[in-house]
């Protein structure tokens, strides 16, 4: 998806979008280099050509199961006589909350700041305030160094250059919440083709980013191995027939493979197609609950749970996910600024990386320039 940064900088105009299938890439990490190259290169001319502008520069979403996340805290004693809490001890209990040191080959791609407490108190800005002992929380996310380059390397192929990375998460997140729920606390699972990102938000902040390997192409392979089918004849029976729940209404119907009547059409029962999604639905929330038992209650996510990315779009999916995860759950709507057919739930990730490219393009008309793809704070993140 392309923007038009327009006046100096304040907003931004989606002028272009270019797609193509998904090649060379398993769980969001690349397999096959070249495979990956050429639909990735196709999505970009199209999105030029349908725009009508030259790419200049590319923020380019992550996931896939090599990132990691983890909680850090820093801690320092206020240094000034009268306890007031100076710019140089904010400083410093920062730089104390990000000094962890990560094993060989991999490399941090964001530190979230999750609020300040002094002498227990949550405050958001500390500085000028009087206390004893001021204290930071970071959320860090890190993955490996070589699989993140891969998919570097695939846009700098085209002659591009990569100006940052946001997790996917946070990308498709930043669209579909609104600031009350995240101060209420909300769970925001993107369902996308090979893997699902989740990102909790409590309290304002991020608290919790992760990634699982299980999406759409997952549910596509079941259908094609349950009813032995080919992968294009199962795709097309989940988008024109599945239900995430295993629906009374008509379960007993039958439904054709191909509805021509030609050699090999064949009836199929709704309820088998219902059965096969349904087992693997179940399987994805339930390794959600898992990872993330201690927050599914109604005190830390009283906002609920919002579904969004491709998968979202499966008829019943939020009524199985409350049923699974047991706080309420609904399908998220991109912003009403969007026109209406970029509202669709795929778009929520690439709208994001829009989102964020203006927020980073404000950021450095202040003067607060980025350090490096693999060495950022989070600067565009205003965190």
């Amino acid at each position: 998806m392309v923007g038009e940064i327009i006046d100096e900088g304040r907003s931004l105009n989606i002028i272009g979008m270019g797609q193509s299938t998904a090649m060379g890439v398993r769980k969001g990490e690349i397999i096959d280099f070249r495979a990956a190259s050429d639909c990735t290169h196709a999505a970009i001319i199209a999105a030029e050509k349908n725009a009508g502008a030259i790419i200049e520069g590319v923020f380019l979403a992550q996931t896939g199961r090599h990132l990691q996340g983890f909680s850090n805290k820093g801690s320092v004693m206020v240094s000034s006589p009268d306890n007031l809490v100076r710019q140089s001890d904010v400083q410093s209990v920062i730089e104390n909350a990000k000094r962890k040191e990560l094993p060989p080959r991999r490399v941090y791609i964001h530190h979230v700041q999750c609020g300040f407490q002094l002498d227990g108190r949550s405050i958001k800005d500390p500085h000028q305030m009087e206390g004893d002992e001021l204290n930071v929380t970071y959320w860090h996310i890190e993955g490996d160094e070589r699989k993140v380059s891969d998919h570097i390397h695939v846009i700098n192929g085209f002659g591009l250059k990569v100006e940052d990375m946001i997790i996917s998460s946070i990308a498709s997140g930043c669209m579909v919440t609104s600031e009350e729920e995240k101060q209420n606390g909300v769970l925001v699972l993107d369902i996308g083709c090979s893997t699902t990102d989740y990102l909790l938000y409590n309290n304002g902040h991020i608290v919790r980013t992760g990634v699982i390997s299980v999406g759409g192409d997952h549910l596509t392979n079941d259908l094609s191995l349950g009813l032995r089918v080919n992968k294009q004849q199962a795709e097309k029976l989940k988008l024109e027939f599945g239900k995430a729940i295993i629906d009374n209404e008509d379960k007993d119907d039958k439904v054709w493979l191909f509805g021509d009547l030609t050699i090999g059409d064949r009836a199929i029962s709704r309820l088998a197609i219902y059965q096969i999604l349904k087992a693997r639905i179940d399987e994805l929330f339930g390794i959600v609950k898992k990872e993330l038992v201690e927050f599914l209650n109604p005190e830390e996510l009283a906002a609920g749970v919002i579904l969004t990315g491709g998968v979202s779009r499966l008829p019943k999916i939020a009524d199985a996910a409350s049923l699974r995860l047991g706080v309420s759950t609904r399908v998220g709507d991109n912003p009403s600024w969007v026109r209406n057919d970029l509202r669709k739930p795929e778009y929520s990730t690439v709208l994001g990386l829009l989102y964020y490219g203006l927020t980073a393009q404000n950021k450095e008309d202040q003067g607060l320039k980025k350090s490096g793809i693999f060495s950022k704070v989070a600067n565009i993140f205003n965190l």
